[in-house]
């Protein structure tokens, strides 16, 4: 209950421009064709922006070489704008007491934006 309730103001504080930021990298990665795997990891952490409490982010350790050299390309050119829209938001919403929580999971959303290849969105009672 308290999840949903987080989750919603989430959706309407920051939540919802956080996800269009990603929606709209991916859909820049679709018409590049050859970076459709960036807009994969993009529209999926739009769903995790958008509904974050509840989920979770797991490293995948059987990722490779490519996922890292995909994560410094990401990093260059979509990443790092995405992860200051997060550092901002949550800076924002850490001014009130109540935003406090949503800030913090704002911090937390950072590693993802910045590497999203090789990492998971998991339910948290599932995470190990």
């Amino acid at each position: 209950m308290v999840k949903t309730i987080l989750n919603i103001i989430w959706l309407v504080l920051s939540g919802f421009w956080l996800a269009l930021g990603y929606a709209l990298a991916g859909v820049i990665c679709f018409v590049l064709i050859i970076t459709i795997p960036f807009g994969i990891a993009s529209f999926r952490i739009a769903g995790y922006a958008l509904w974050p409490f509840g989920r979770t982010v797991v490293r995948d350790p059987q990722s490779g070489v490519m996922s890292a050299i995909g994560n410094v390309i990401w990093f260059i050119f979509a990443g790092l704008w995405l992860a200051i829209g997060h550092i901002l938001s949550g800076i924002a919403l850490c001014v009130t007491i109540i935003g406090i929580p949503l800030g913090i999971a704002n911090f937390k959303m950072v590693p993802v934006s910045l590497f999203p290849l090789g990492a998971r969105i998991v339910d948290s009672r599932t995470a190990l």
